[in-house]
């Protein structure tokens, strides 16, 4: 009977100790276009979105933050102009 309890007990020891050693971490597996629309839509940007036969371009616009994001057959193109840019 001591051996049983001692197995069962080193089992749920064993089980426990590997549990505990996973990875619990939320990964962010947006893209990059993704994580920029949702901080645009957070600092309350106006966005504008147009497609054409398999192509989207998309046009956020804040106060002094303008983004666009174009997307050709599976190629995506970014481009961030801010204000106080020489550009």
């Amino acid at each position: 009977m001591k051996k049983v309890i001692f197995m069962s007990f080193m089992a749920l020891f064993l089980s426990v100790s590997l549990t505990s050693c996973r990875d619990t971490e939320e990964k962010d597996v947006r893209t990059e276009s993704e994580r920029i629309i949702d901080e645009m839509k957070a600092e309350g940007a106006e966005i504008k979105v147009k497609e054409d036969d398999g192509d989207s371009k998309i046009k956020m616009e804040t106060d002094n933050k303008k983004v666009k994001i174009k997307e050709d057959d599976g190629d995506v193109k970014v481009k961030v102009k801010t204000d106080n840019d020489d550009n």
